[in-house]
């Protein structure tokens, strides 16, 4: 019989496996506190690292952002090509000895780069430099530097400069809109981003692309209704006019009279879009559309409509306006001169202040409420542009007299330099009232019957004496062709009411008178005491624009002037043109 000997395994080697395998869970379960609880930074940065070096990334595909042109197809906002330099901290705080060399060929300070890289330590992604030509983002990435990559995006461009700032707007770093018709169609432009899928490496750098999940779709193209050729018209006469007056600011609007077409629109002061490091907020307004002031003389024609449409009053009624001033209350209301008897032409020839006092005395204060109304004031353009001011139109059921009064020539009211170019496109247009539009139109947009167009042609015939010799607006005389319009000079409001030294210029009109085309208006603001009035500062700015634009237009001259008449004062010297020029030679040599 064989005896079988047990071998005993010593206790201490039993304790020593059991210790071993305790000791390697508690530096397993150490590991993962550290990673996670107590030194949550770098845990972060190890997982991240390890996630980034295995991780299959989605990344967006830029979208092109349609174009913005004028009716003739002149561009006015491109996108242009950039690349973005971005760095992942995390790397390139390894990267130390390489932050110089970083910072000289990006062009920053070398203590700048240390603290950007130094206070972003913990995160994954940080933009360095946005917008860089490609060639400076080649560079950049050429120096091979761990943690450095670059991004492409798109970048707007604006031809047009401060020409059409005010119109166009500008978009952000990010490509979105942020004012003007840039952001009011920013959906219609903007596209849609695509994306792909790419792999990267453990610094996280793209090294290969997987596929192309979706493809970017390129923005809409806008056309505007201006045309460049009488912007830049509009704007140099502008400018040019601010610093003759020593103004404080002024816009001009010019309207197509068939369509409501804005043909140009400029503001001063403006702004370069293309370099906004020193914008001011007080430049960045579209004065035309958001800053509204008291219209004064302009809007008597209106007036003049409502006594016209009673049936008591024809162009030829007779009003005495002796002994040349009237009292309105406690408030006397002066003529320059006293004009005796005249007739309601006359008293807008003359821009009769007692001869409009004594038409809104007889008439009902409701009924000329209502053709302003009517006329579009206190009511926006429909033109749909960001921020657009509704202007002023206030109702009340009883005035007193002096408020009727001043209500009749242009006080108490607000409206905005388009609204007033709107207002007498509706003389221009045999009475009817189209909204004013900022994007190219195939076909005239229907508008609405306002008044009878025998009270359009009627107040057409009476506007043009405005122009003519005698009357306020003489200055907006051009070479061949008639012209109907109305001067006004505005009191601005002050501490305690209105300023006697603070005006406001401004003069509406239609031309050529006998068939209209264009409708402009043009509002100086508070132009030196010197030259303050709408007849001085506002109608030769009128006459130097309209003259360039309805030759550029090709529009047909409706009047010959004689010889010795083709040279006035405050008119340009382009009304002696070759083409002119000839035209009195040839009819002095007949």
């Amino acid at each position: 019989m064989i005896k079988v000997t047990r071998q005993v395994v010593p206790a201490w080697r039993f304790s020593l496996v059991v210790v071993m395998l305790v000791t390697l869970l508690s530096l397993l379960i150490w590991q993962l506190l550290v990673l996670q609880v107590f030194d949550t930074e770098r845990g972060h940065d190890f997982l991240q690292d390890q996630g980034d070096a295995r991780t299959v990334r989605t990344e967006p595909i830029p979208a092109y952002r349609g174009v913005i042109s004028d009716r003739n197809g002149e561009p006015l906002a491109v996108s242009t090509p950039v690349a973005s330099i971005w760095i992942n901290p995390r790397h390139l705080s390894k990267e130390q000895d390489r932050w110089g060399e970083l910072a000289d060929v990006i062009g920053m300070s070398h203590a700048d780069l240390s603290a950007k890289i130094i206070k972003n330590s913990h995160r994954g992604f940080v933009y360095l430099r946005r917008h860089l030509s490609p060639r400076q983002a080649d560079e950049i990435l050429a120096l091979e530097i761990k943690g450095v990559n670059a991004q492409r995006e798109y970048k707007r461009y604006y031809p047009a400069g401060e020409v059409a700032a005010h119109l166009v707007g500008f978009t952000n770093i990010d490509d979105k809109g942020q004012e003007g018709m840039e952001l009011a169609f920013n959906e219609w432009l903007r596209g849609v981003p695509g994306s792909k899928r790419v792999l990267k490496d453990r610094n996280g750098n793209v090294f290969r692309d997987i596929d192309q999940q979706t493809i970017a779709r390129s923005g809409k193209d806008l056309v505007l209704s201006i045309d460049m050729r009488l912007q830049h018209l509009a704007y140099r006469e502008l400018k040019g006019a601010m610093r003759r007056v020593g103004a404080k600011s002024g816009s001009v609007v010019m309207l197509d009279s068939a369509t409501g077409e804005v043909l140009a629109m400029v503001n001063q002061p403006s702004f370069n879009p293309n370099n906004r490091r020193a914008l001011k907020p007080n430049t960045m307004r579209n004065r035309a559309m958001t800053d509204v002031f008291e219209p004064g003389s302009t809007v008597k024609p209106l007036t003049v409509v409502a006594a016209l449409e009673t049936g008591r009053y024809r162009p030829s009624t007779i009003i005495d306006t002796s002994p040349g001033y009237i009292r309105v209350g406690k408030k006397t209301l002066p003529d320059p001169i006293n004009y005796g008897a005249i007739d309601v032409t006359k008293i807008l020839t003359k821009s009769s202040q007692v001869g409009i006092s004594k038409l809104a005395l007889d008439l009902d204060e409701q009924s000329v409420w209502e053709v302003f109304s009517r006329f579009g004031l206190g009511i926006s353009s429909g033109s749909g542009f960001p921020g657009e001011s509704a202007g002023m139109l206030p109702g009340r059921p009883n005035w007193r007299l002096i408020e009727r009064v001043n209500f009749a020539f242009g006080y108490g009211l607000a409206v905005t330099p388009l609204q007033l170019a709107q207002a007498y496109s509706v003389f221009a247009s045999d009475g009817v009232l189209r909204p004013a539009t900022l994007v190219r139109q195939v076909e005239a947009v229907d508008g609405q019957q306002v008044i009878d167009p025998v009270i359009a042609d009627q107040l057409l015939t009476m506007l043009k004496t405005v122009t003519e010799d005698g009357g306020t607006a003489t200055r907006a005389q051009v070479v061949a062709y008639s012209v109907a319009g109305k001067t006004g000079t505005v009191h601005k409001a002050g501490v305690g009411g209105y300023a006697d030294d603070r005006y406001m210029a401004v003069f509406a009109g239609v031309a050529p008178a006998s068939n209209p085309r264009i409708v402009t208006v043009v509002m100086i603001d508070e132009p030196n005491l010197d030259k303050y009035h709408g007849g001085e500062a506002a109608a030769p700015v009128f006459a130097r624009v309209v003259t360039d634009a309805l030759r550029i237009l090709n529009v047909a001259p409706d009047k010959m002037l004689p010889a010795n008449n083709l040279v006035k004062s405050g008119n340009r010297q382009s009304l002696k043109s070759k083409k002119s020029q000839s035209l009195v030679e040839g009819r002095e040599s007949a």
